[in-house]
């Protein structure tokens, strides 16, 4: 076990490349080791699944605990998926930790020549329940006018308020950035959009509670890192 150990550090501390590498061998539960070691670094590393998986989505369960539990930010990695330079899918909700997220994005990875989507969602699955099946017989004058039209229109403002703001945090990264604005449920749609765009890595923050004998991510940043087709960088929401 011990020779198997050693040969799994060494090909990883290879593959670092230039990179300075320290070999470190614990012992005890890998998630646990990893989340507690995880507090010493800015950013900790874990493939989404052990040797030999299949599917390239879901999580396996030393990822899952690690990305549960750490408190600082986690990459979970999958294999890239563009072809021609790095896309980059930023999950834009105007929280703390999502705006966090695009800091440690920006500060740790070199994304000159990668291109950006800034997406954000606006959860209003409730906007057309009062009116139901009126609301299709209305004309757009008509929608605009009504209660559910206003909040609409007020919903649409405040996205492009969120997405002007992570697209400053962007800038001067020497990436493209687009923009996308769509409505209904974040993690579905976040995720509709990474798979339909190719992207190789998907950027979300994570709110929840610090108490490491629970989930500390939201349901939206859990959605995302369980089904996500490619790599996922979470971020807590800081202190």
């Amino acid at each position: 076990m011990a020779n198997k150990v050693t040969r799994i550090l060494e090909r990883a501390r290879r593959d670092a490349g230039e990179a300075e590498a320290r070999v470190i061998a614990c012992h005890g539960s890998p998630a646990a080791v990893i989340a507690t070691k995880a507090e010493d670094y800015d950013l900790t590393v874990i493939g989404a699944k052990g040797a030999g998986a299949g599917s390239n989505a879901g999580l396996g369960p030393v990822a899952s605990r690690v990305a549960e539990h750490a408190t600082d930010p986690i990459l979970i990695g999958r294999e890239l998926r563009s072809e021609s330079g790095t896309r980059v899918l930023i999950a834009a909700d105007g929280s703390n930790a999502s705006l966090s997220a695009i800091r440690t994005l920006t500060s740790l990875f070199d994304l000159d020549g990668s291109e950006i989507t800034l997406m954000h969602v606006a959860e209003t699955p409730w906007v057309h329940v009062a009116l139901e099946d009126e609301w299709d017989t209305y004309d757009e004058e008509e929608k605009d006018a009504t209660e559910a039209g206003i909040f609409e229109k007020e919903m649409t403002r405040e996205g492009e308020i969120i997405v002007e703001q992570a697209r400053d945090l962007v800038g001067g990264a020497g990436a493209s950035v687009e923009t996308i604005l769509e409505q209904g449920n974040p993690a579905e749609e976040i995720l509709s959009e990474a798979d339909r765009g190719q992207y190789d890595l998907v950027v979300a923050g994570a709110s929840g509670t610090r108490d490491l004998k629970h989930s500390m991510l939201g349901s939206v940043s859990a959605k995302i890192a369980w089904n996500a087709p490619c790599s996922v960088l979470i971020v807590r929401e800081p202190v």
